[in-house]
């Protein structure tokens, strides 16, 4: 039998992954609104077309003049629309300039920003990451199957697009390691009575779980809104010896019960047959009588009554 042991589990600093200080944190992007600039270069677009069909029509002089001008415009105006974005609710666009982060639009609607920037659309709704079916070793060294779902969402977006290479990808395999950590972790049915076990003490497994999910996935600026077992079963190949396991330890708990019930029916009875002196007993009628009741209380079977016409010591 393995040696019985009791983990207090990842709670502790020292116990948690340590992840690298971010180098960069979101901070709000300098836009304006989109309807402006786009009333703006619409009508820079409609002016430019309209030099260059003045130009055309005059001719000499004016041709020289009013066609760069037109076409300066309608470029300029074309080049100023390149800097509109749609943010819809539940985005975000984090912008960067020449390779340097310049901010997130999380404001919803049409905005305006440097038509220089490149706008790099992240999701900021709250996503659902489920993990396979993982098959580890507990505590006790017993192969279980377990998989957990994560309820999450992008909190800084700058460190999401920046600290690391995949945020999607990162949560997935940190979700995946949490999860395999706390199962070698603790047993899935502990022998301590105090100690935790996966079955047993779900909900502080849980929160376990989520405090190092937070650990891990906190430098990729992702905020964990909830974690969940939702498979936990030992594997296919000790399924059935652990079931029978169970089973037993399930009839020796009845039995005990059932034993410790008759053991105070029978104190009762002959406490109560002595104080009112209904029959004289010495210690060998009591040694018979407990040793009747109590097969008669303990028996899983109806007791079949025998008469006796002498005496107990004949």
């Amino acid at each position: 039998m393995p040696e019985e042991h009791t983990r207090t589990g990842p709670t502790d600093p020292g116990e948690l992954p340590e992840m690298p200080e971010p180098r960069v944190t979101e901070f709000p992007a300098h836009s304006v609104s989109g309807g402006l600039a786009l009333s703006l270069g619409l009508l820079g677009i409609a002016l430019g077309t309209v030099l260059i069909v003045l130009a055309g029509l005059l001719g000499g002089a004016g041709l020289a003049v009013l066609l760069p001008l037109g076409v300066l415009t309608v470029v300029g105006s074309l080049f100023t629309l390149g800097g509109l974005n749609t943010v819809a609710p539940g985005e975000a666009r984090v912008v960067q300039l020449f390779g340097r982060y310049r901010g997130t639009i999380r404001t919803d609607g049409l905005r305006w920003v440097n038509p220089l920037t490149s706008r790099e659309k992240v999701s900021t709704r709250v996503r659902n990451h489920e993990t396979a079916v993982l098959k580890v070793n507990d505590a006790y060294g017993n192969p279980v199957e377990l998989a957990a779902v994560v309820v999450w969402r992008v909190e800084d977006t700058a460190q999401a697009v920046f600290e690391v290479d995949d945020f999607l990808e990162f949560v997935s395999t940190q979700t995946e390691a949490a999860v395999r950590h706390i199962a070698i972790e603790y047993p899935y049915d502990a022998h301590d009575e105090d100690g935790l076990s996966l079955r047993g003490n779900s909900e502080e497994i849980t929160e376990k779980l989520a405090v190092e999910l937070r650990a891990r996935v906190e430098a990729a600026g992702v905020q964990i809104i909830e974690s969940r077992f939702t498979h936990l079963a030992y594997a296919p190949e000790i399924a059935s010896a652990m079931l029978q396991r169970q089973q037993a330890g399930a009839v020796v708990a009845a039995r005990r019960l059932i034993v410790d019930g008759a053991v105070g029916m029978v104190e009762d009875a002959i406490g109560r047959i002595t104080e009112q002196d209904l029959v004289e007993l010495d210690q060998e009628r009591k040694a018979a009588m407990v040793s009747n009741l109590l097969v008669v209380l303990c028996g899983e079977r109806a007791a079949q009554p025998v008469l006796n016409t002498g005496s107990l010591y004949q």
